[in-house]
């Protein structure tokens, strides 16, 4: 039985702002998540991006404030990035339409003049990053005594990037009566820790087991041997007629991010593509986002940290150029597709250096993601001598992740040239010693000794 949102007891002002976004039916965690709330408990929300948790919990506080009141805030939302939090204040702007509510958000990358003059002019709900946020309240802007509800949204994600001592700042100058709501993807000890000091017998919400996937994506992995062949792989992709509508190419670092935005930029030009990454400007970052919410371009080329706050509901393709380093960043990517009940296709592109995380993924998403073969047209490139050694370096390094004992092909190699460094050094000092000892009976009887102490 489908619950629509006339089912919660909102006000009329807010019903109209939902009908006007499109709205009709609660998504799982809104149906969850709205009643406990609406009745003033803590909760704790364990969902996926792209399933409505946003409006989860700022319906239920637009519900509780009602109108504009005094001038120091009553609602905070934090979240880990100022492109989610941008996104959060566009969502209760919409859904506040009809009220009088204040809403100011504080992120950085702008000067924050503006910021405080609009929380000096009043301000019933604040969206933030918790560092921008600290540093208004510690110029005399904020007054938190009027704090009713206090929101930590993606929380695994804020731990990830190590905001937790930022966040027990907060923690100490907010009221101590207040209602507390904690919204994460994923369930590990951190966020259990968080939660125990954060919320009061909390109400815990889960629309999926944690870290799922949404049922809507379809997911794909390609094993590739190099970034050229990612490359030719990636166009491949692009140059079929199946519909990729909208798509977003995620990479590790801003450094890949740049060079497949320059790939992609020779191949359709500035009218088709954009690139988000933490080295932009924070003016060139919202208007790449919102060149793509608004269609005027096809392809957005972002790294994990940038992507936060991307809410566009038709993304149909998501591909993971590289695989996350962080395990919980690939529900996170690939959520940014199949949102609003709509199907989505996300596709991982995987190196050899890169199977080690795959096989974390898998583990935590509890299912297997399917492989498949490289297209018979995609050039299989070489891999140069640098990539490879590269690879095969980090390769080492997660085998001695899984076990310290172990010591790698790279050791082994650099312990054979010490040795034969030493015997050289050996010969050019006593010749005729190393001649005896270089004798080919003698060579091979140590070398039998050597085999029978091995076992």
């Amino acid at each position: 039985m489908s619950v629509t949102f006339e089912d919660f007891g909102f006000n009329r002002q807010i019903l109209n702002a939902i009908a006007d976004a499109g709205y009709t039916e609660a998504t799982p965690i809104q149906q969850k998540a709205i009643p406990p709330i609406m009745n003033g408990q803590d909760v704790m929300g364990i969902a996926q991006t792209g399933t409505g948790k946003t409006a989860a919990y700022m319906l239920p506080i637009i519900m509780k404030l009602k109108y504009a009141q005094g001038n120091d805030m009553r609602a905070l939302v934090v979240a880990p990035t100022r492109e989610l939090a941008l996104q959060i204040e566009e969502n209760a702007r919409e859904f506040s339409k009809y009220t009088d509510l204040r809403i100011v958000c504080l992120y950085g990358g702008l000067g924050p003049k503006t910021q405080k003059e609009l929380i000096d002019k009043g301000v019933d709900i604040i969206v933030a990053t918790p560092g921008r946020l600290m540093d208004v309240y510690l110029a005399g802007h904020i007054v938190t005594k009027m704090l009713q509800v206090f929101v930590l949204d993606e929380a695994d994600k804020m731990m990830d990037m190590g905001f937790m001592p930022q966040i027990n700042r907060i923690l100490e100058v907010v009221p101590r009566k207040r209602q507390n709501l904690l919204f994460s993807a994923t369930m590990s000890d951190k966020i259990n820790e968080l939660s125990s000091n954060f919320l009061e017998f909390p109400t815990t919400i889960e629309a999926t087991p944690p870290a799922t996937p949404a049922q809507t994506v379809n997911q794909r992995l390609y094993m590739v041997p190099n970034v050229k062949t990612k490359i030719n792989t990636l166009k491949y992709l692009l140059d079929q007629p199946e519909d990729i509508k909208k798509l977003i190419v995620f990479c590790k670092t801003r450094y890949a991010a740049e060079d497949v935005y320059k790939f992609l930029l020779r191949k359709f030009g500035e009218k088709e593509v954009r690139v988000l990454h933490a080295n932009k400007g924070q003016n060139t970052r919202i208007n790449s986002i919102n060149a793509f919410k608004n269609d005027e371009v096809k392809i957005l080329v972002a790294t994990d940290v940038a992507s936060r706050g991307i809410d566009v509901s038709d993304v149909s393709h998501v591909i993971n150029f590289d695989v996350p380093v962080v395990y919980e960043d690939y529900v996170h990517r690939i959520g940014r597709t199949g949102r609003a009940f709509q199907s989505g296709e996300a596709i991982t592109f995987c190196a050899p250096n890169e199977e080690y995380y795959i096989r974390k993924i898998e583990k935590l998403i509890r299912q297997q993601i399917p492989v498949l073969s490289l297209p018979a047209d995609v050039y299989v490139d070489e891999t140069p001598y640098q990539e490879r050694q590269d690879q095969n370096r980090e390769i080492d390094d997660q085998k001695r992740k899984d076990d310290p004992t172990f010591k790698g092909a790279f050791h082994e190699k650099k312990t054979m040239n010490q040795r034969k460094k030493f015997d050289a050094g050996r010969a050019k000092a006593d010749p005729a010693k190393a001649a005896r000892n270089n004798r080919p009976g003698k060579k091979a009887a140590a070398q039998k000794e050597n085999r029978r102490r091995r076992g």
